[in-house]
């Protein structure tokens, strides 16, 4: 059993993610492609701004994540695991990139025998990178498209719509705009909303709190999914015995992942 102090470190630090992209330079650096970037970033926070105005104050306000209904607009997986089998829906409207990522990995097998290096109970499970140390896994627009990933990963995705609420499937990272390939789904059980406040968060996902989750990572991670069953598996491989890393001393895998509803980007 982890000590609650392990807890609360873990939540302190970046979830390790591709770190040996993290050195790599590009030739893109210049004056004019660092302004188009401040204003691209400037122009992303006042649409979060103006839609988390929105999320708080109008009741008929949709988290997608709250419904276990796949939507139109939606994708789901099946994620099967050598615990047992996890079915996530997809939010391509809300974290195009990071889906379209997700499920290009899951077609072509990349995500096939890959381990849960990174396991907390109380906190999440983590898995997505082929090397199996938390320190590799790349997108697939690395070395393919510079305008997307130009060696350090892509762009966090951002939603006042999407919340690291018990189950939420998130990219991890090295720090902003890093993501590469390496997941994680919140597992924490503990009753997080008494240290929400309703001036920052929608009344229906600090509800929805209550069940778990990880407010902490709120704004840091991108969220792309919700488990929508088999939060039992998740629970499973959050409790198996960990070493002094936190990685499970008998290998839990990704045996496969099935697309159960795709989506055209």
């Amino acid at each position: 059993m982890k000590k609650h102090m392990i807890l609360a470190l873990a939540s302190a630090i970046f979830l390790t993610a591709c770190t040996s992209t993290a050195n790599q330079t590009t030739s893109t650096d210049s004056s004019s492609s660092t302004a188009s970037s401040t204003s691209t970033d400037t122009s992303a926070s006042a649409q979060y701004a103006k839609d988390l105005a929105y999320a708080i104050n109008n009741p008929n306000a949709v988290f997608p994540q709250l419904s276990t209904d796949i939507a139109e607009n939606e994708a789901a997986v099946k994620l099967k695991t050598s615990q047992g089998d996890i079915t996530i829906k997809l939010f391509p409207e809300q974290a195009p990139l990071a889906v379209e990522n997700f499920l290009t990995h899951a077609k072509e097998g990349y995500y096939d025998g890959i381990i849960f290096h990174r396991v907390i109970e109380g906190f999440m499970i983590q898995t997505g990178d082929p090397q199996g140390d938390g320190t590799g896994g790349e997108s697939i627009w690395a070395g393919k498209d510079d305008s997307i990933d130009a060696g350090n990963g892509f762009k966090n995705e951002i939603s006042a719509f999407l919340y690291n609420i018990r189950g939420a499937l998130a990219m991890a990272n090295a720090g902003a705009n890093t993501n590469g390939s390496q997941f994680f789904i919140n597992q924490n059980t503990t009753d997080a909303s008494s240290q929400l406040s309703t001036s920052k968060y929608p009344g229906k996902i600090i509800e929805a709190y209550k069940n778990g989750g990880n407010p902490s990572l709120d704004g840091g991670y991108t969220v792309f999914g919700q488990v929508i069953e088999g939060m039992d598996v998740v629970d499973k491989i959050a409790a198996v015995e960990t070493d002094d890393n936190d990685k499970p001393t008998s290998e839990v895998t990704i045996q496969s992942i099935e697309i159960i509803k795709d989506y055209t980007f």
